[in-house]
C-alpha cells in the first residue's frame, strides 16, 4: 500500500506563562502522540471538537507549526526538520484550504494577482503565460474570466472559496489539507463545493486529510476516518464502519447526536456530560501531567460501564478488528479477542 503521508507519534505541545515574572507554568498539549497514515489518492478525515487538535496537525504537516516531537513523512522522506530553504518544494506539492476563504485572500489583490503568487513563487511565471494559467484554473474551479480583475470582497462566500481552491491547485499539488472548507458556506453552497472538491480528486489524482467537525460531511467525503479527543486518536477505521459499528464510547455519543431524516426511526441519543476544555484540560503543572497520562482522557466524561484501569492507565491505540484501531480499555486488541 502506497502511503504519501505518514504522521508518527506527532506532539505539539504550548507553554502556559503565569505568576508575577509572566514564567512558564505548563505545557498545554494540543497533539499527544498521534500517528495516522493516508494513502494516495484517499481522503482522510479528521474529526473531532473544537480544540481536540485538528488543526494544530495540519499546520505541523505543513510545517506552518514546529512539532514538539514526532516524525511527519512525505512520499517516502521525513519533512519533520526540513530547512527553510527545503520547504518550498515541498510547499509546492502539500497545499491548505482554510475555513474562512475571506480571512485567508489577501483583500488588496485581484483575483488574478491571488491565483497567479504562486507561479511567480514557485515557476516565476508571469506575463501572458501566467494570465493564462489564471484563466484555465479559474474555469476549473467555475469561476468567470471576468472575474480575473476583481476583489475578494466583491464575491460571495463560494466564490471566495472557489479562488482559494484555485489558488491551491496553482502549483500542481499532490496533497492538499482541507481545514473545514464548507463550515463558514451555507448549506447549499457546501454541496457545491464538497462536489466540486471531489470531482478535482478525480481529475488530478489529489490526496485530501480532510479537517472537519460535520460527521455528515465526513461520511460524504472520506475514505477513512481518525476521531480525535483532547490531541489524541480515539478510533481510526473505514469510513462506514465508523458508522456502522462505532467501538469507542465517544465516537458512539457523536454518531448518536446526528440528526436522523426520517421521524420514524428512534435513536438513543448519548449526552455527555463536562466540557472538553474545562476540568480535564491537558495540562502539566510542575512537570506533573495532571490528566491522560493518569488515565483515559475521556474517563470524565465517558458513558460507558467503567473498569478500573479507565482512571490509572491510558488505552493505546489497538487494533481490535481488521483495518479498525480503538483506544479504549473495554475492547481487547485483535490477537487476544480472536486468537489465532
Amino acid at each position: 500500500m502506497n502511503h504519501l503521508l505518514e504522521v508518527r507519534d506527532l506532539r505539539k505541545f504550548f507553554p502556559v506563562h503565569g505568576g508575577l515574572l509572566n514564567r512558564k507554568v505548563a505545557d498545554f498539549r494540543a497533539v499527544d502522540g498521534v500517528s495516522f497514515a493516508l494513502q494516495e489518492g484517499k481522503t482522510l478525515g479528521l474529526v473531532g471538537e473544537s480544540g481536540s487538535g485538528k488543526t494544530t496537525i495540519g499546520k505541523c504537516i505543513l510545517r506552518l507549526m514546529e512539532p514538539s516531537a514526532g516524525q511527519i513523512h512525505y512520499d517516502g522522506g521525513e519533512i519533520t526538520h526540513l530547512k527553510q530553504r527545503d520547504l518550498r518544494r515541498l510547499r509546492s506539492e502539500i497545499q491548505m484550504i482554510y475555513q474562512a476563504p475571506a480571512a485567508s485572500l489577501n483583500g488588496r489583490m485581484t483575483v488574478g494577482q491571488i491565483i497567479g503568487e504562486p507561479l511567480w513563487i514557485h515557476e516565476r511565471l508571469k506575463g501572458d503565460a501566467a494570465r493564462e494559467r489564471v484563466l484555465e484554473l479559474m474555469r476549473v474551479v467555475g469561476l468567470k474570466d471576468e472575474h480575473y480583475y476583481r476583489y475578494p470582497h466583491e464575491f460571495s462566500g463560494g466564490q471566495q472559496q472557489r479562488i482559494g481552491i484555485a489558488r491551491a491547485l496553482a502549483v500542481q499539488p499532490r496533497l492538499i489539507v482541507l481545514d473545514e472548507p464548507t463550515s463558514a458556506l451555507d448549506v447549499s453552497v457546501q454541496a457545491q463545493i464538497l462536489n466540486l472538491l471531489q470531482d478535482l480528486q478525480d481529475q488530478f489524482d489529489l490526496t485530501y486529510l480532510f479537517i472537519s467537525h460535520d460527521l455528515g460531511v465526513v461520511r460524504y467525503m472520506c475514505d477513512e476516518v481518525a476521531l480525535l479527543y483532547l490531541g489524541k486518536i480515539v478510533e481510526v477505521a473505514a469510513t462506514e464502519v465508523i458508522f456502522e459499528d462505532p467501538k469507542h464510547p465517544y465516537t458512539q455519543a457523536l454518531i448518536s447526536a446526528i440528526p436522523e431524516p426520517d421521524p420514524d426511526v428512534r435513536r438513543e441519543e448519548i449526552v455527555l456530560h463536562g466540557e472538553m476544555s474545562s476540568t480535564n484540560s491537558p495540562l502539566i503543572h510542575r512537570g506533573v501531567f495532571s490528566v491522560g497520562d493518569a488515565g483515559c482522557p475521556f474517563a470524565p466524561r465517558c458513558h460507558a460501564e467503567k473498569l478500573a484501569t479507565c482512571e490509572s492507565v491510558p488505552p493505546p491505540l489497538l487494533e481490535v478488528e481488521r483495518a479498525h484501531q480503538v483506544a479504549c480499555h473495554l475492547h481487547p486488541p485483535l490477537s487476544a479477542a480472536e486468537p489465532a
